[in-house]
């Protein structure tokens, strides 16, 4: 009997050799998984064993868990048994080398079979890897958890594993159209993983659904307690942080942001603006501060061995880190809690649950060179509060706009389940000359 793979909703989907003939078309073009890290055939094998080994031991308890035979994807800096892990470098893989992640261990506890590993920018930092948006494949998936997104985007697998550290999450979600969830900072446990800046690094997941992110979360997270909503419940009331931050967002973020806020008034939720970030600039040199210095910290045994093997932005970043001083790197981490508890302060003055923003400055950027500009994500990766991408629009030739919903840290659960259930109301119009979703078939251009 060919054994099925399942999808988030818990439908039995396609075959290990179904799933592996899905990945080899559709990846030709979108590369998102990693070059050379297995062959085909090797994946189609261990994908089998895989399952067959979740399937047996259904059958001997009974119980399914709740990620049951769904394939999934997971970035190259997190190190899984069986799998090489490079961070997207030339760096040699034994320098990797260690346990298994903690996330793995529970994706696999839960019934998950990896699917392989996905591209990630060099060491989870700027310089981009091959991977093309699917959407338009000569424009980029975002950074630095490329690969994870667009599997996603194009059918490949329905979840992935993604990290952020300053929108390497959220950002490429949005891009590529599809659901990005980032928990509060050390909500999965981050051991085995390549860190870049351990105070800001989050492992996170994508999906297609909103429903989907909720079950993977619950899964993965500690201590998840799932929202019993209540009939009489109040509904969350929304805030947008106007000022110098949200004048970061081009023209087409914000006119999207706009048309869920409309939706949302519609609908009647409370919608409030809120003059937010007065010192933003101060706060991104802050951010930048912490960032590198832990950045130069983390390769501080691999730069003076590799050095020559780092592409030019990665070493610029190290660099760059070595030039922070311990003073000035400690000013920046006080500085990093007084703005937590001044979020708090604003977010509960002004009777806010969930912030509603652009997830980008604008749609994916053209070209692969670059994999856009994180700062809408910014602000909240600083706090280590929690945030979601959800799609928002559509340009008019076809590429994703996203929103961004963020909550209070700890309140991951109730994020979710608000967003579960609202979500619906606030999806993109057809557009029916976009580009498709899904199932890219064309080759990269030459």
């Amino acid at each position: 009997m060919d054994l099925r793979t399942y999808d988030m909703e818990g439908a039995a989907s396609v075959t290990a050799d179904e799933l592996g003939d899905r990945i080899d078309l559709r990846d030709r073009a979108v590369h998102a998984f990693v070059a050379g890290s297995e062959t085909s055939a090797a994946r189609r094998a261990r994908v089998h064993q895989e399952l067959a080994a979740v399937h047996a031991r259904r059958t001997v308890d009974g119980a399914r868990p709740p990620l049951f035979g769904v394939p999934v994807a997971v970035k190259d800096i997190v190190r899984v048994d069986g799998l090489p892990t490079r961070a997207g470098s030339r760096l040699p893989a034994e320098v990797f080398e260690g346990a298994q992640a903690s996330v793995v261990d529970r994706l696999r506890a839960a019934g998950a079979v990896v699917a392989g590993k996905t591209v990630t920018a060099e060491f989870a930092m700027s310089a981009p890897g091959p991977t093309r948006n699917p959407h338009a494949l000569d424009h980029t998936p975002g950074g630095s958890s490329s690969g994870s997104a667009a599997a996603v985007a194009a059918g490949m697998v329905p979840l992935a594993i993604g990290t952020q550290t300053g929108g390497s999450l959220i950002r490429p979600a949005a891009f590529c159209g599809v659901v990005g969830f980032k928990p509060t900072v050390s909500r999965i446990p981050i051991d085995g993983v390549v860190p870049n800046a351990p105070t800001f690094d989050t492992l996170g997941v994508f999906a297609v659904t909103p429903a989907a992110v909720e079950v993977a979360a619950a899964a993965l997270c500690d201590g998840w307690q799932p929202v019993v909503r209540d009939a009489g419940q109040r509904p969350p009331v929304f805030g947008v942080p106007d000022g110098p931050y949200l004048d970061r967002a081009g023209a087409q973020a914000r006119t999207a942001l706009e048309r869920q806020v409309a939706a949302l008034t519609r609908a009647g939720y409370a919608v409030r603006r809120v003059p937010m970030f007065a010192d933003f600039a101060r706060t991104a040199d802050d951010v930048f501060a912490v960032n590198r210095h832990e950045a130069a910290r983390s390769h501080a045994e691999w730069f003076p061995r590799h050095g020559d093997r780092y592409r030019e932005q990665s070493a610029a970043t190290v660099r760059q880190g070595l030039a922070i001083s311990r003073t000035r790197y400690e000013e920046a981490l006080s500085a990093r809690d007084a703005f937590r508890a001044g979020l708090l302060a604003a977010t509960d003055r002004a009777g806010v649950d969930l912030w509603i923003c652009p997830a980008a400055t604008g749609p994916a950027p053209h070209g692969l060179s670059d994999t856009g500009d994180p700062v809408m994500c910014m602000p909240w990766s600083y706090a280590g509060w929690p945030s979601l991408a959800l799609p928002a629009d559509r340009t008019p030739d076809g590429l994703p706009l996203g929103s961004q919903w963020v909550a209070r840290a700890g309140a991951d659960e109730q994020l979710l389940s608000w967003a579960r259930a609202v979500a619906p109301l606030l999806l993109p119009p057809a557009q029916p000359n976009a580009r498709p979703n899904a199932q890219p078939t064309v080759q990269p251009p030459t």
